[in-house]
């Protein structure tokens, strides 16, 4: 039986994981990051401590007194929050540092902070918001240096340069971060489809399973049962003259049909096993061995009549065509009644095979009796080679199985 092995061992599982972990932390949404509000406290602090280096240690303007430390240090603290409201903080820290900078006090000190604002406006909103807030960061920035002193247009420019490279950057690793996000999700969708066609296979391999061992063992078991039967009528008949040339061929019957079960049985499950016939062996029966299902069929008291127009048929057709009819003479030989009169037809027309299987009997199963797989089997054979298949009983009697299957089609090898 074909084994189904499982994608889910344990390095693949686990190397799958890693990668997914690694891209997840790669394009991590920074509103839900772990330790987002921790890590942004630690930053705003390192900034901080940056500003106050920078205030004490750089010649460019006056060193910050009481109010202007206060504003510097000020400004660091909405910076904890930027992810939150990133233009809430943006403003707190424009207006702690717009005053800051009219003071004339050391002016890269507070820069950045007034970056990591930015930036964070860039990473998470959408480029005209970020070209309208860099607009009025740089227009607001150039006003107050003008009103404090006079600065050269390099100086301006480089301040200027500085901010449309921060947003830039933001705007940049947003996009980084758009693109990874579809890397993901279409290797996700890609191993979602992968796990469903597997699924989807691994029932379509079952089902298959089912199909072969019930029209195999229904077919057997039903002709050994008719045969037995006989066997029977025959000893309990007339004790007295027992006729053991008549018990002798039932039983001979009974015997040939275990050794022709037991033979496709086995050939089915090499079949499974082996996806095909290395060892020279055939597939299963196709269309020449609708003779010997008429002949089995005669042997349980059906009187069997075979009409078959047509040579060859590619073998995934001749083999559904094979299980309908062996199903359909099952049948017949189970419902119809003692000695039905069954007609099997098989011709070519208009590039497919046209099949009919037809009986005298009575129409179906009889009346409480458990309904079975035979009639779902053999629609799913012919649907699997891109057939149809109607049946029903028939106007005048009996029970009738007709199915279309076209001679071209590329569907499932049937056995």
């Amino acid at each position: 039986m074909t084994t189904v092995q499982s994608s889910t061992t344990p390095a693949a599982t686990t190397r799958p994981r890693l990668a997914e972990r690694i891209l997840a932390a790669v394009n991590r949404d920074p509103l839900t990051a772990p330790h987002a509000r921790r890590n942004d406290t630690v930053l705003a602090g390192a900034a901080a401590a940056l500003a106050v280096a920078l205030a004490l240690l750089v010649d460019d303007g006056r060193r910050p007194d009481a109010l202007g430390w206060a504003l510097l240090l000020a400004c660091h603290l909405p910076l904890p929050w930027r992810r939150r409201n990133p233009l809430l903080v943006l403003l707190a820290v424009v207006v702690c540092v717009g005053p800051y900078h009219a003071l004339d006090h050391t002016h890269p000190a507070p820069t950045p902070a007034t970056y990591i604002a930015l930036y964070t406006v860039a990473v998470t909103g959408r480029p005209l918001r970020t070209v309208l807030v860099g607009t009025g960061v740089i227009t607001l920035s150039v006003s107050v240096m003008l009103t404090v002193s006079t600065h050269e247009a390099l100086e301006l420019l480089k301040i200027s340069g500085w901010v449309v490279a921060v947003l830039f950057f933001g705007v940049d690793v947003r996009f980084y971060r758009q693109y990874v996000a579809s890397i993901v999700e279409r290797a996700e969708r890609a191993e979602r489809t992968r796990e469903e066609e597997a699924r989807r296979r691994v029932a379509e391999e079952r089902l298959r399973i089912a199909r072969d061992l019930h029209d195999l063992l229904a077919h057997s078991i039903t002709l050994i049962g008719v045969q037995t039967s006989v066997a029977a009528h025959v000893l309990a008949a007339d004790p007295g003259r027992l006729d053991r040339e008549a018990v002798a061929r039932a039983l001979d019957d009974i015997a040939e049909t275990c050794r022709n079960a037991r033979g496709e049985l086995r050939t089915t499950l090499e079949v499974l096993r082996e996806h095909g016939s290395p060892d020279g062996r055939g597939p299963l029966p196709g269309l020449d061995g609708l003779a010997d299902l008429a002949e089995a069929a005669r042997l349980a008291g059906a009187r069997v009549e075979q009409t078959v127009r047509i040579r060859r048929a590619p073998p995934a057709v001749g083999a559904a065509a094979y299980r309908i009819v062996q199903e359909a003479l099952t049948n017949a030989v189970r419902h119809a009644g003692p000695g039905p009169a069954v007609h099997v037809e098989v011709e070519e027309r208009h590039g497919a095979l046209h099949l009919t299987v037809s009986d005298d009997g009575t129409a179906g199963p009889a009346p409480g009796g458990t309904p079975g797989f035979g009639l779902v089997g053999m629609r799913e054979r012919a649907r699997s080679v891109g057939g149809t298949l109607d049946a029903g009983p028939r106007g005048g009697g009996g029970f009738e199985v007709t199915a279309v299957l076209p001679l071209t089609t590329t569907g499932e090898r049937t056995g």
